[in-house]
Formats: structure tokens, C-alpha cells, sequence
């Protein structure tokens, strides 16, 4: 088996590649009319809904709480609140305290308690095997607001 390998897998590799540097060639020949950059500025916002949007949501701002315009997407302060006081169930699971803001959450349709998650990966592996999570976080949660108020 391993003779075929070093016979057969060389030529492979050269075809694999010589395929790859024309896809490559190719996709540079085209022309994009339609793809052009452009900065946002004020100025511009009235010009379509995107930049607005841009502009309004303040893609080029360097505070966290304001920069992108994925930040659009965020529930308003205060306005959605989850249980553990909005930790995040995977980070209290592993015994440290992470706050979400809400903005990627889980209803449980048992209890109809929403958790909130730091990020959509965290989201991801809690719904591997959510009961046993939330059993960690809540033994995890007593003991740290146990430890937290004399």
C-alpha cells in the first residue's frame, strides 16, 4: 500500500497544485465592477442604508462598546436578563464568572430560563449536553455567591 502511496501521491500533488494556481490566475482575471471600498463618513450616510447603518453603529470607533456594526445586533442595556445574573453557564460550569450581554442567549423550554452566552462557541458546547452544564454552573454559582457575601 505505502508503495502506491509514494508512486501515485507526488503526481497528485503536482495536479492538485497546478488546479490551484489557475483557480488562482483566473479569479484575478475577473473583472469586479461591483466591489469597490469606501469609507464611511458622515457625509456619506445619507447615501444608503448600509453606510448609514455604518456610520450610526460606529464601525470605525475604537470603544468596544460601540465598535461594529455586528454591535447592531445587541439587545439595548437592560432590557434582557438572564439567569446567573447574564454569566455565562460554560465559564461558571468551569467555576470563573464570564458576563454576556445577552445578545446570544438560550431559552430552556423546560423551565423557559434564559442563559446568556459570552460567544457563539460557548452556545455550541453548552447544547452538547446542557442539564449536566447548567447542574455545574448552579453548584459553581452557590459557591461563588456563597464565598462573595459573608
Amino acid at each position: 500500500m505505502t508503495i502506491y502511496a509514494y508512486r501515485y501521491g507526488a503526481p497528485l500533488l503536482v495536479a492538485s497544485l497546478a488546479a490551484a494556481a489557475s483557480l488562482m490566475v483566473a479569479a484575478e482575471q475577473m473583472d469586479t465592477p461591483g466591489v469597490r471600498t469606501v469609507a464611511a463618513s458622515p457625509a456619506d450616510a445619507s447615501q444608503d442604508n448600509f453606510r448609514s447603518a455604518v456610520v450610526r453603529h460606529g464601525a470605525d470607533a475604537t470603544d468596544p462598546d460601540r465598535a461594529g456594526i455586528w454591535k447592531a445586533a445587541m439587545p439595548p442595556k437592560g432590557t434582557m436578563h438572564g439567569e446567573f445574573e447574564n454569566s455565562d453557564p460554560i465559564g461558571l460550569s468551569a467555576g470563573v464568572t464570564i458576563k454576556a450581554d445577552c445578545s446570544i442567549n438560550w431559552v430552556d423550554p423546560d423551565s423557559g430560563k434564559r442563559y446568556c452566552f459570552s460567544s457563539a462557541t460557548s452556545l455550541i458546547v453548552f447544547l452538547d449536553a446542557p442539564h449536566s452544564y447548567l447542574a455545574r454552573a448552579l453548584k459553581n454559582w452557590d459557591r461563588i455567591n456563597t464565598v462573595a457575601s459573608p
